[in-house]
């Protein structure tokens, strides 16, 4: 009896403590099972415009930019241009000490006298030398008849033979002095050439020596503003295998250009004629616009990493915008209007599944591998949250353009306002039992079956 009553008394304390050890172990177990329920984080699929575009980082540049060198050495005399110094064409730069020049310009101007003088001279003895010619032609003629009396008398008896070979003997010398002649007056004629070819040489020495005293003025080509100088005056310039530069001229810069560095797989869709807009760092709050004028052709490989030069010209009316600085280039390459958007996160994420369970799933929505694996063709996949809010749906789906935010949906079963996953915050736990396990979510087939 004791025992009972004392059972009785402690009835309802044994009462409560095990309502208490229940709640406590259903409250674990719920936290339990929702710590390791998965937790996503979601985007909703809208409506809108996209534009796409290539963004490249490229350098301004003068439409034309010329080195200008100095063809001779020389030391630094004067200077007339400098840093910002506006220049027309043919305006003096800088000045060469020119007197080495100078004085190689009257040697030669002294050597060219000289062969000048020597040529008269052997004119002179053409004209000497083809008078001898003459006279020695005439003799020869005159002995030449004589000889023919002389044959005539010598038969008729009148002269002796003696006599008449004496007067032959006279002819052959009449015809060798005019073979002399001619040999003279041929190698006058020589000296003569030759004496016109040093002139010719002479002259060319002395244009030579002159052009070298001009080069001492250093001149613009081009209309334009010094970008650089390079010299100062008592700098000794020393022009042996090439020119050294010793100014920098940018020709008229209210019109310039971006060399803008664009990845291989963007130049197809960049369009010459193509709106540009870019921004620098000088004026941060202000934006800029060109138009694409070339692609070039001349790739540029580093580590791996192709690009082409990208060339965009613009207006700089103000000339705000200066040589050199940095610009932060957008080049639109498509448009498309009221267009269902899919958040870009959403094309990458893929549940933390065992790749063959993946597959199964795939198979059992009928996700092709275009989609799923080599998306070509533009399909890829993105995971929706099902009806029941928990379940995950993975939707094929055929992307268009994209603003690097959202992607333009061309095909798929995708509709403005479903939800879709953009990433994974928790793994779940793989329910374990009997038969086929599958990812948290994933319960029964998809809807319709």
């Amino acid at each position: 009896m004791p025992l009972r009553d004392s059972y009785q008394k402690h009835k309802k304390a044994y009462l409560i403590g095990a309502a208490a050890l229940i709640l406590i172990l259903g409250y674990w177990y719920y936290a339990r099972n929702k710590a390791a329920a998965p937790k996503y984080t979601t985007a909703t699929v809208h409506r809108g415009d996209i534009t796409a575009a290539v963004q490249a980082t490229g350098t301004i540049n003068a439409l034309t930019t010329v080195p200008v060198g100095s063809y001779v050495s020389g030391t630094v005399q004067y200077i007339f241009a400098d840093f910002n110094t506006r220049l027309k064409s043919g305006q003096v730069l800088a000045q060469l000490d020119p007197a080495i020049y100078e004085a190689q310009v009257t040697q030669a101007r002294g050597n060219l006298g000289n062969a000048e003088a020597n040529l008269v001279t052997l004119a002179a003895n053409v004209q000497v030398d083809q008078a001898n010619l003459v006279k020695a032609q005439a003799n020869a003629t005159y002995q030449q008849a004589t000889a023919k009396r002389s044959q005539d008398l010598l038969q008729a008896g009148v002269i002796s033979t003696d006599s008449n070979d004496l007067i032959q003997s006279t002819l052959g010398q009449a015809k060798a002095e005019v073979q002399s002649a001619e040999a003279a007056l041929a190698q006058a004629k020589a000296q003569l050439a030759q004496a016109h070819s040093q002139v010719m040489a002479m002259q060319g020495g002395l244009k030579a020596a002159e052009t070298s005293l001009k080069y001492t003025t250093i001149i613009s080509p081009i209309d334009g503003i010094v970008v650089a100088r390079n010299i100062d005056v008592g700098q000794s310039v020393a022009a042996a295998l090439q020119a050294p530069n010793v100014f920098t001229v940018a020709q008229d810069l209210t019109r310039m250009l971006v060399y803008a560095a664009t990845d291989e797989s963007d130049t197809g869709n960049i369009k010459v004629g193509a709106p540009v807009t870019f921004a620098v760092d000088a004026f941060p709050t202000d934006q800029f616009h060109g138009r694409v004028s070339t692609v070039r052709l001349n790739p540029t490989t580093i580590q791996n990493v192709v690009t082409y030069n990208t060339v965009i010209d613009f207006s700089n009316p103000d000339e705000k915008l200066l040589p050199g600085e940095t610009a932060y280039v957008t080049i639109p390459t498509g448009h498309a209007s009221n267009a269902i958007q899919i958040p870009n996160p959403a094309l990458t994420f893929k549940p933390s599944t065992p790749k063959p369970q993946l597959q199964e799933i795939y198979k059992q929505y009928n996700i092709s591998r275009e989609a799923s694996t080599t998306h070509m063709g533009g399909w890829q996949v993105v995971w929706k949250i099902g009806p029941d809010k928990k379940s995950l749906i993975p939707v094929a789906v055929q992307c268009g353009i994209t603003d690097y935010n959202n992607t333009q949906l061309i095909q798929g079963d995708l509709h403005e306002g479903d939800v879709v996953v953009v990433a994974q915050q928790t793994q779940g736990v793989t329910p374990s039992g009997g038969g086929q396990q599958r990812p948290p979510g994933f319960g029964g087939g998809p809807p319709g079956r």
